[in-house]
């Protein structure tokens, strides 16, 4: 496989995809990398029952390196709020590793059929647009806690780093949008962290039968998909200012609703 001039293309081009789109629309590029190694992997070895399992370690390892220049950037600008950050990260990583252990005791089919149908949760969530009221001031230590926890567990499981979540737990209690944006970004990097940690260390005896494999981080994935979104999401960012937001969210859910019928129901 990691010999396969195609795959290592298409790697690099899934990375261009995911940073594209989060840079047009602000969401974690999981939700494309994802699905997008499951089909790769599953073209190249279809008989693999650690595929899904692969996909997700792989996108949440590629999360913590795609996820450095953008809270660099948000941290200059003023809006990441790091004393909520630093309460959020602990359960935070729990959480992970605990997504990443029940991700692990799934067969693939379940794996696959569970984020199928996050995806199309994500993409009606895209569509709507729907911007929770600030009703609320943020919740104290155990409060934070809980929903860190939950938070990181989802994110896990989905192989995403929890942006699509945390964004708008924050708005709800009553933190600004830029705020709230960058604050997630900061929270992304534990969430991915200690769930690719998870992924290698649980995966470390059977593994996925890959080389440049830890558990199961393929190592060349997290390689290739990081070198393409990392341009993708500048160029995103630059489509976005020429392009109706409104059109642009209706076209990604659409997307997103396609690829997560799929993953539930083949």
């Amino acid at each position: 496989m990691t010999a396969d001039i195609f795959f290592w293309i298409s790697l690099l081009l899934a990375g261009l995809l995911a940073g594209l789109l989060a840079g047009m629309f602000g969401i974690g590029g999981g939700l494309i990398v994802v699905p997008t190694l499951s089909y790769l992997f599953a073209l190249h070895d279809p008989d693999g029952g650690f595929r899904m399992h692969t996909a997700v370690a792989t996108s949440l390892a590629s999360i913590v390196l795609t996820s450095l220049p953008a809270v660099r950037t948000h941290h200059k600008a003023g809006f990441v709020l790091w004393p909520t950050a630093v309460a959020l990260a602990p359960a935070m990583m729990i959480g992970s590793l605990l997504g990443a252990a029940a991700a692990v005791a799934m067969t693939g089919a379940t794996l696959r059929s569970l984020i199928g149908v996050f995806i199309i949760l994500a993409a009606i969530y895209v569509f709507l647009d729907r911007k929770p009221e600030a009703s609320r001031p943020l919740p104290g230590a155990v409060g934070l806690s809980g929903a860190g926890s939950i938070i990181g567990l989802i994110s896990a499981l989905a192989g995403i780093g929890g942006g699509l979540l945390t964004t708008p737990f924050l708005l709800w209690h009553g933190r600004r949008i830029r705020d709230a944006i960058g604050t997630a970004a900061a929270c992304t990097i534990p969430v991915a962290l200690a769930g690719a940690i998870g992924f290698a260390a649980l995966g470390w005896t059977h593994g996925n039968g890959l080389a440049f494999s830890t558990g199961y981080v393929y190592w060349p994935g997290v390689a290739g998909i990081a070198s393409g979104s990392m341009f993708g999401a500048i160029c995103g960012a630059r489509l976005s200012h020429r392009t109706a937001a409104p059109v642009l969210r209706r076209m990604f859910s659409i997307l997103l609703a396609l690829i997560g019928l799929d993953m539930t129901l083949r």
